[in-house]
């Protein structure tokens, strides 16, 4: 019984994964070559105070867009990382940033979470086709 679930979910999880990938690629792209100008004036991170964007290195950029992503899907949250966001961009009030800010992160940050998740149930079927 559960292999025949798994003949079905396998496919289903599959496309799920592959519309993440491409979801977070395609809006990470826009939003690296078109948009981060935009987005860096709009919500303005507090460490842009010292450097200019340029000057940072890569990983502490995906950082701040991850703050970003953190303060406009989760504004009210104190707890961890969340919280730690919201703190740093208090500033941000999220009802006034525009859609054409928004969806590049949103698309690259819940791209990427929920393809986490999908990855997890593929292995996690192919697991179970595998003890079967």
């Amino acid at each position: 019984m559960l292999t025949n679930f798994a003949y079905y979910a396998l496919p289903f999880l599959f496309t799920v994964l592959i519309a993440c990938a491409l979801t977070t690629l395609v809006s990470g792209l826009y939003l690296w070559l078109f948009r981060i100008q935009i987005t860096n004036n709009t919500l303005r991170h507090p460490y842009l105070d010292h450097q200019p964007w340029d000057r940072y290195p890569f990983p502490l950029k995906i950082a701040m867009l991850l703050d970003y992503f953190l303060r406009l899907a989760f504004p009210s949250s104190h707890f961890w990382i969340v919280g730690h966001a919201n703190r740093l961009l208090a500033h941000v009030d999220r009802t006034t940033v525009p859609t054409a800010i928004k969806w590049p992160l949103i698309g690259l940050w819940g791209g990427c979470f929920i393809g986490i998740v999908a990855m997890l149930a593929v292995w996690g079927v192919l697991l179970l086709l595998g003890t079967t």
